[in-house]
């Protein structure tokens, strides 16, 4: 039994409505942030961190200078499930705080 029951493409293509910033990438969904400063960058991923946790569900970070590369995938269920869209909406609620 998977992890978490993986969504159709027509729920994936109605939480993506949801979420403008994220873009689908094959079995994953990824969003780019261009934060102010490198410390800045580093301060927002340390509030996905403490997020991420409290979920249990990790999101691929790529840190480069001022932007912050966010991967979200359901690995243990081979693709898209509603922890990957629920943990980018808790995303997007933490770059504008």
């Amino acid at each position: 039994m998977p992890y978490a029951e993986l969504l159709s493409q027509e729920e994936i293509a109605s939480e993506l409505a949801r979420l403008p910033e994220w873009s689908r990438e094959g079995d994953a969904i990824t969003r780019t942030v261009r934060c102010p400063s490198f410390r800045a960058a580093i301060a927002l991923v340390e509030r996905i961190a403490d997020a991420a946790e409290a979920a249990d569900h990790h999101p691929d970070i790529l840190i480069r200078w001022r932007r912050v590369t966010l991967t979200l995938s359901t690995h243990a269920s081979g693709g898209l499930t509603a922890k990957d869209f629920a943990m980018a909406a808790q995303i997007d609620g933490l770059v504008g705080a």
